[in-house]
């Protein structure tokens, strides 16, 4: 069992920027793939970006070249920065974990890009 703690959403304006956050409850060292997905309202949820414990990323189209996941093992949490914000970013964001061969989720924190 995996509790995923995440923090960061907010309202931000257009073009501005916003940094999530999730920490797991076991080490990162335990978990191979971390992600974020998001949802907005009346949409299916969607893979927002992924990384391996060997630092292997992956984004989703829209997003490349403005968000950036990372992972800090020392630290153990996993990070989304996320830059250069539309209103279409707005969604509910939910970190996600794999962790022997089970997935797991985050509550979700709520981002809304809005001017």
């Amino acid at each position: 069992q995996v509790q995923l703690v995440e923090s960061g959403g907010g309202l931000v304006q257009p073009g501005g920027s916003l940094r999530l956050s999730c920490v797991p409850s076991v080490s990162l060292f335990r978990i191979y793939v971390m992600a974020w997905y998001r949802q907005a309202l009346g949409k299916q949820r969607e893979l927002v970006a992924n990384i391996t414990s060997g630092g292997t990323t992956n984004y989703l189209e829209s997003v490349k070249g403005r968000f950036t996941i990372t992972r800090d093992n020392a630290k153990n949490t996993v990070d989304l920065q996320m830059n250069s914000l539309e209103v279409e970013d707005t969604a509910v964001y939910y970190c996600n974990a794999v962790f022997n061969g089970f997935l797991f989720w985050g509550q979700g924190t709520q981002v809304t890009i809005s001017s």
